[in-house]
């Protein structure tokens, strides 16, 4: 018979529950605090579900009601440089942070309202109708809500999307020296997302100060949670990372104080990372004013049941019995908050004389429509006072792949607040292609961060990092492909952080990937990111063909308030080159392509490794042709004044890619070209790039499926007789 042995993690997985004996001992001026912030949130609820009945609320409204003790109960002793975020559902999560923020985590329940709270609810209200005054400026509303000040870090519309971007704060707060920490609120649906699950196990691994709280209202939208998990115990997952875990009643606000208060304790002293599930019940359906038992998913009387354990009575009930306070005390106290709401709307909201009986926005809250692109990427105002290259430098030799490295070191060196993280750049002399070699002797591995195979977890933790701003993070994917199990982070997140939370909050960070076409590795590791993230708001782009170009864009790239993507290509690694001689530190800001050769017949625009081969193709056909290497990629940063300047010459334009054509970049680039170029245009615009197929392991499907020299030419050879490509 084989020996078994009973195996164990190690770490605690707890239920807490309170007795009348925790009551008796709570603090007046605690219970006094989270009755009132109970009671303000409610009737701000509410409110928000009458609207929505209106026709006033554009969009979704999901209801917290039901759930304000959870939110409350972990929220109320946290300090304004703690940060939370949560989801979509996050109405009370913002509210409990900010109204402790501006009363100083006290507020008494005779006197609950001062001016700050009543600008609290009238900005929350404001940005949920989507108007002006609201903390995003109406750009975030019900789903997206912000503020900063008051370690209200953002809620978030994809299911589990915040936990790497908390991760990524908690790592700021350690590494910054603070006893600070982050919650990251979830609901029972995004306990099985790979991206809180990798976030648990980034979290643990370097123990960071960030707790997972689990908002279990037992149900997504309609599915129960019994349904989507064998273990409908959430907290649970815990122990797969050993995390210790509490599991507690959520509608009892004391119990989820006293288990997250124990977390917190954990967490400021070092300890790690914690999880705590609150089990809540929302009163009202997944969206709008209706109980789940109109929809037919739960019956009206398992929605009586959890009603009568409202946290709301519950709290009251126990001021009550200890004499804190009276009945009438708990009606005034709902009173001034209904109250304080009317007020509150009354500022922002009118009668509309074509809805008899429904109300309107007044006239001026709303944002003015010329607001609609402000903020979706920074002005680069910041790169105005950086040296330029200087072309009549002398050069001194030096491979690309070296370029890469030492341009990176030169900037950590000046620069405490860049680091650099991805899959074993701290390891094999400079992680797989040696772009990082000699970063981690000279700057320590608390600064140079070999992660897990994990790069939803560790690009989000980076777009956390840098949306707090006391670091510059610098993230290498091993191959491009490997965007597409990150693409919420990337895209969704920090690419539209930004402009979704108003358009104020820099996003400095890099991501370095590299295309590795010719290379042998397939389907799934080569592709050309440029064409997806071109289309994508927020992002910028720099493709640079040689070491120099390289130094100067990097430079730039971190100097800048925005998300960059620093596209490398494996071919130009091993070249050798040359750089200008002396420190590194010139930057090539945005808005400055490079003409490599003049011509009259045709405009010829390339990037990366395409533009020695385009340089070749010209060579060879002796078609008098005009080279532009475009260096920068994005809509925003593309020096248009010299790609228009060429075309008004020519007449004519050949894009030179060298990947697939269904991703392709030069797809966007000729339409935006010929929007623009029109009247100067011969012919349309001609394209070089890949086939349809993704480049195979094969050698001869691969060399078949990319662009090189000999499609340049014939490229070169259709516009010489005016045909398209």
């Amino acid at each position: 018979m084989p020996k078994k042995k009973r195996l164990q993690t190690g770490v605690d997985w707890l239920e807490l529950s309170t007795t009348i004996t925790d009551w008796d001992a709570a603090d007046p001026a605690l219970l006094g605090t989270m009755l009132s912030q109970l009671h303000l949130i409610r009737a701000f609820e509410e409110l928000v579900l009458d609207l929505a009945g209106e026709g006033v609320v554009h969009g979704p409204a999901h209801s917290s009601i039901g759930q304000e003790g959870g939110a409350v109960g972990s929220i109320v002793g946290l300090r304004s440089l703690d940060g939370v975020n949560g989801s979509h559902r996050g109405h009370h999560q913002f509210l409990a942070k900010a109204l402790t923020h501006v009363s100083g985590g006290v507020i008494d329940p005779a006197a609950p309202l001062t001016p700050e709270i009543h600008t609290v609810l009238r900005r929350t209200l404001a940005e949920i109708l989507g108007l002006a005054q609201g903390y995003c400026r109406g750009r975030g509303g019900s789903m997206h809500l912000q503020w900063f000040e008051a370690g209200a870090l953002g809620t978030n519309a994809i299911v589990g999307g915040g936990a790497p971007m908390a991760t990524g704060n908690a790592w700021a707060q350690k590494q910054g020296g603070t006893t600070d920490i982050t919650i990251n609120y979830f609901g029972d649906g995004a306990a099985q997302i790979g991206s809180v699950l990798e976030s648990m196990n980034l979290a643990a691994a370097w123990q960071l100060p960030v707790c997972f709280f689990v908002e279990n209202n037992l149900y997504a939208v309609s599915t129960s949670a019994e349904e989507i998990t064998a273990d409908a115990r959430f907290s649970v997952r815990g122990q797969g990372f050993g995390i210790p875990s509490w599991r507690v009643d959520g509608m009892d606000p004391l119990a989820v104080h006293l288990a997250t208060q124990a977390a917190v304790e954990r967490m400021r002293s070092g300890g790690g990372p914690t999880v705590v599930e609150a089990e809540v019940y929302r009163f009202f359906h997944q969206n709008g004013p209706y109980p789940g038992s109109a929809f037919g998913y739960r019956t009206r009387d398992e929605e009586a049941a959890w009603r009568a354990r409202d946290p709301l009575d519950l709290v009251a009930g126990h001021m009550v019995r200890r004499g804190l306070l009276d009945e009438s005390a708990v009606a005034t106290l709902r009173q001034l908050a209904q109250s304080a709401m009317a007020q509150t709307v009354d500022q922002l909201l009118e009668s509309d004389p074509a809805r008899p009986g429904k109300r309107r926005v007044r006239h001026g809250l709303w944002p003015d429509t010329g607001f609609v692109n402000v903020g979706v990427r920074g002005d680069g105002s910041e790169l105005d006072d950086l040296p330029p290259l200087d072309l009549v430098t002398p050069k001194r030799p030096l491979k690309f792949v070296e370029a890469v490295a030492q341009v990176m070191d030169r900037r950590m060196a000046q620069d405490p607040r860049v680091i650099v993280m991805g899959e074993d750049v701290h390891r094999l002399n400079g992680g797989t292609n040696g772009a990082t070699r000699g970063l981690v002797e000279a700057h320590g591995e608390a600064r140079v961060l070999g992660t897990p195979i994990s790069e939803n977890a560790f690009v989000g933790l980076a777009g956390g990092l840098a949306l707090d701003g006391r670091f510059r993070p610098v993230v290498e994917f091993m191959y491009p492909d490997f965007m597409w199990v990150a693409a919420d982070q990337v895209f969704n997140q920090i690419g539209k952080a930004r402009h979704m939370f108003g358009g104020d909050n820099p996003v400095p960070l890099v991501l370095r990937t590299k295309v590795a076409m010719g290379s042998g590795y397939g389907s799934q590791h080569l592709m050309d990111p440029a064409g997806i993230f071109a289309t994508s708001p927020g992002w910028r782009i720099v493709a640079p063909s040689n070491a120099t170009d390289y130094v100067g864009l990097m430079n730039a790239a971190l100097a800048l308030q925005d998300p960059v993507l620093m596209i490398e290509h494996v071919d130009l690694y091993g070249t050798a080159d040359e750089v200008p001689d002396g420190e590194l530190d010139f930057v090539i800001p945005p808005g400055t392509a490079a003409v490599l050769r003049e011509g009259s017949d045709v405009t010829v625009i390339s990037y990366l490794s395409m533009v020695a081969h385009a340089k070749e193709a010209i060579e060879q056909t002796g078609i008098d042709a005009e080279l532009i290497d475009l260096r920068w990629l994005d809509r925003a940063s593309l020096d248009w004044d010299t790609v228009e300047k060429s075309v008004r010459k020519t007449g004519a334009v050949l894009i030179v890619e060298q990947g697939a054509r269904g991703t392709s970049y030069g797809g966007w680039l000729a339409d935006e070209i010929q929007r623009r170029c029109f009247d100067w245009l011969d012919q349309p615009v001609a394209r070089v790039s890949g086939e349809e197929a993704s480049p195979s392991i094969s050698r001869v499907l691969e060399r078949a499926a990319i662009a090189r020299t000999e499609e340049v030419v014939a490229g070169l050879e259709a516009v010489r007789l005016g045909f398209g490509a």
